[in-house]
């Protein structure tokens, strides 16, 4: 189905002023939202089709693509379809509070916005280790360098060039916060916003300090150790407190999450707490059975295979796999034996083999004879 103009659906002409739209959309969403008319459903795609036309006209760069190019001057299939439909709840619509945020400052419901201008705590940190599954065996420290925002050292955080604390904001009286008040169709309005004049911070920078250009912080690579706890997972995760950035406004630091990545082994697979390992034996080894050294992450050890051992059995080698995170001991190490058949033999060793076959009741071998000893078989010799 084809779209409808929008300057159509808003009620306008093409020659309408920003303010223009903005009372329009203002005037038909309170009309039309479903929030309002519950009992009506079809007032849902009719908010719909207005909101989508309020989010292209009411955009300068939008606009002027549509006035140029109309719907098919949007990103996508769609066209400009794809700017609307912000939801609200499951209907897919903007909620009343969304209007009020756009033309009142964020007073959903009537009521009021506070934020505080108090202490912040820094933001987090991640760092993803590499570490060999030898390191993840044995555990161990290492040192680690990351760059991250610290509170300025010439100023303490403080931002000024004295180091001390800034003057007063006059505006909001040192709160970071003033009181507004908004005439709109709904009614006058009072709300407590962040104080314009000082940011929120309550404080005027008369005397900014060179170091950090007044902002208080500065960032810093700083080296940090880390102890790697013996049997740590690929995906674990070490948290570091107070490793991460510096907070604002004399908050708390943010901490530091390590997440350590194993690195495949050339040998080892590793399951959890146990290590697997694949092992390779002759078919005379698998029948008769043999002893065999075979390595450890701490060295090498005995393993005994028993006589009559078949393709893909699995022995168990236990307390030598790896130490366990949460407790104490050791997984196991699981060897898998895998047979090998030579493909080459010497005279001797077909003659042996075959003889083996012999004795056992087999049929192997196979008729390797040419044209015409295969014809002399079927007619006799002359």
């Amino acid at each position: 189905m084809s779209k409808r103009d929008y300057y159509e659906v808003l009620g306008l002409d093409r020659s309408a002023s920003k303010e223009e739209i903005k009372k329009a959309y203002r005037r038909l969403a309170k009309q039309y939202h479903p929030d309002f008319n519950k009992d009506d459903p079809d007032t849902e795609e009719k908010f719909k089709e207005i909101k989508e036309a309020y989010d292209v006209l009411g955009d300068p760069d939008k606009r002027a693509q549509y006035d140029r190019f109309g719907h098919q001057a949007g990103t996508g299939s769609g066209g400009f379809g794809d700017f609307g439909g912000a939801g609200f709840g499951t209907a897919g619509f903007g909620g009343i509070d969304e209007i009020f945020e756009q033309f009142f400052g964020g007073m959903g419901g009537m009521g009021t916005r506070r934020r505080s201008p108090g202490p912040e705590q820094g933001t987090h940190l991640r760092y993803d280790m590499e570490i060999t599954l030898e390191e993840a065996f044995y555990g161990g420290e290492k040192v680690i360098t990351i760059p991250r925002t610290e509170d300025c050292p010439d100023c303490n955080g403080k931002k000024t060039k004295s180091g001390l604390e800034g003057d007063s904001c006059q505006s909001c009286g040192g709160s970071g916060q003033q009181q507004y008040a908004r005439s709109t169709p709904f009614g006058r309005f009072i709300s407590m916003e962040v104080c314009r004049n000082c940011g929120g911070e309550g404080k005027i920078i008369n005397d900014p300090c060179p170091t950090c250009n007044a902002q208080g912080r500065i960032v810093q690579e700083r080296k940090i150790e880390i102890k790697i706890p013996p049997g740590v997972e690929d995906g674990s995760r070490l948290r570091v407190s107070g490793g991460g950035e510096a907070g604002l406004r004399g908050g708390p630091s943010g901490d530091l999450y390590v997440v350590f990545r194993i690195r495949p082994h050339k040998t080892f697979q590793r399951k959890g707490s146990e290590l697997w390992l694949e092992e390779t034996i002759s078919i005379s080894q698998a029948t008769l059975g043999v002893e065999k050294e075979v390595p450890t992450l701490e060295g090498t050890t005995t393993l005994r295979i028993p006589e009559g051992t078949q393709h893909g059995d699995t022995f168990r080698l236990k307390g030598h796999g790896m130490p366990h995170l949460r407790g104490s001991g050791r997984g196991d190490l699981r060897v898998k034996v895998k047979v090998s058949v030579p493909k080459r033999l010497t005279a001797k060793q077909k003659e042996l083999l075959e003889e083996f076959a012999r004795l056992s009741g087999e049929n192997v071998g196979l008729e390797n004879k040419g044209f015409f000893d295969r014809m002399k078989d079927a007619f006799g010799s002359g």
